[in-house]
């Protein structure tokens, strides 16, 4: 199987044998390359440093300035340029040092198949956009990282800053994707919350939302909620530049996720639902990662919680969660709590608590104001736990 290579890959050529060029130049061209030749090593350096090609061919045993020393300058100089270079018979020596210097592939003369040569040729490219992503990832990854440990100094420094950070990093109160529309309330117990919501725009079909609940209060919970927004961030942005579908699985977000938590050591853990909504079809895709309650969908008057259950999201390294679907009709409401919501109703039984929330979103029709009202949240201070609370609504 061919491997892809850069559109019009720009390949120099260097050799004295005219007629091996000349045929090298006659298959790669015809095979999409833009090829560049040069006789010897002194005017293949001249020519690649105009030209600045994809990838370097060059033989070892050539007048004026032989392979090994175009070799020698061009891994100094250009280190990332793949060059593939080809030996004499016997010439064994020669080929043991090119690849200690720095060559990426050799091959030995006569090149009978010049098929052979591209597929050497497609391997080291293949290998360089790999290294080049590598580093792009990386590079991505550090500035990430050097966003999150700014945002933790702040939080650590400062209690009002954090909180400040916090809400910068929260989506903004009313969002419309097509026929839907979000809004949320996020109410901390403390002056920091280790609760978070947010909802996204994939692509022109898609768009993703969660809802977390961190382990915990206060500022060490809030970190968690600074580098859950930054992994999300990261696995859209990679959809968006490398075409990573991963932003469009909930199951293995969460996975991913879990992951990421796990690593960071930091004695902390979360419960979370992340949900993928195409409003072309009105599927709604979504898991569960431990989290209290269930998300509750109202239909036609009647409310009702969605199936669903897995692991909470950081204990284990390596966790799998089930992926649930369902249709989102007209006019439905579906809202999301974090479990803070159960300390503050005033039943005292689990059961009677569930009932007590999907009456209040039939009430309500499913707005988040009517259970701030209704529950007197505007007013209250030193809450048990946070409250946080998350609805999505279809109009049409």
């Amino acid at each position: 199987m061919m491997m892809q290579l850069p559109l019009t890959a720009k390949t120099l050529i260097i050799d004295d044998d005219a007629v091996l060029r000349n045929n090298i130049r006659e298959y790669f061209e015809d095979a999409g390359f833009v090829i560049i030749e040069a006789s010897d090593g002194k005017q293949g350096l001249e020519v690649f440093r105009q030209e600045k090609p994809d990838v370097v061919v060059t033989d070892l045993q050539m007048p004026v300035q032989n392979g090994l020393e175009v070799l020698k300058i061009l891994t100094k100089e250009f280190p990332e340029t793949p060059v593939v270079v080809i030996s004499e018979p016997g010439g064994l020596d020669d080929v043991i040092q090119a690849l200690r210097i720095g060559a990426w592939d050799y091959l030995t003369k006569p090149i009978a198949q010049l098929p052979i040569l591209e597929h050497a040729v497609c391997r080291a490219l293949e290998r360089s956009r790999l290294i080049q992503e590598n580093r792009i990832y990386r590079r991505e990854l550090e500035l990430a990282n050097q966003a999150l440990k700014k945002n933790l100094d702040i939080l650590e420094q400062d209690q009002e800053a954090g909180r400040s950070v916090q809400m910068r990093l929260l989506p903004e109160q009313a969002v419309r994707f097509g026929p839907y529309s979000f809004t949320h309330r996020v109410t901390p117990s403390l002056y920091l919350s280790g609760d978070f919501v947010d909802y996204f725009k994939i692509n022109d079909n898609q768009f993703g939302f969660y809802i977390a609940d961190v382990s915990g209060h206060g500022a060490s919970s809030a970190f968690v909620t600074v580098l859950l927004k930054s992994t999300m961030s990261q696995i859209l942005t990679h959809y968006q530049t490398q075409n990573d579908g991963l932003i469009l699985e909930p199951d293995k977000v969460l996975s991913r996720l879990a992951y990421e938590i796990h690593t960071a050591k930091l004695g902390k853990y979360l419960t979370m639902i992340y949900g993928v909504v195409d409003w072309n079809v009105h599927q709604f895709s979504y898991s569960i990662g431990g989290h209290y309650p269930n998300p509750v969908l109202l239909e036609s008057g009647k409310a009702r919680f969605l199936e669903g259950k897995g692991f909470p999201v950081g204990i284990m390294k390596s966790t799998n969660y089930p992926r649930y679907q369902v249709t989102l009709n007209e006019h439905m409401r579906l809202m999301m709590f974090s479990d803070g919501i159960a300390e503050i109703l005033p039943e005292k039984d689990m059961e009677a608590k569930d009932k007590l929330l999907l009456s209040m979103v039939e009430a309500g029709g499913g707005t988040v104001d009517y259970i701030i009202q209704k529950l007197e949240l505007g007013d209250k201070k030193g809450l048990p736990d946070d409250v946080t609370m998350l609805a999505l609504s279809r109009d049409a």
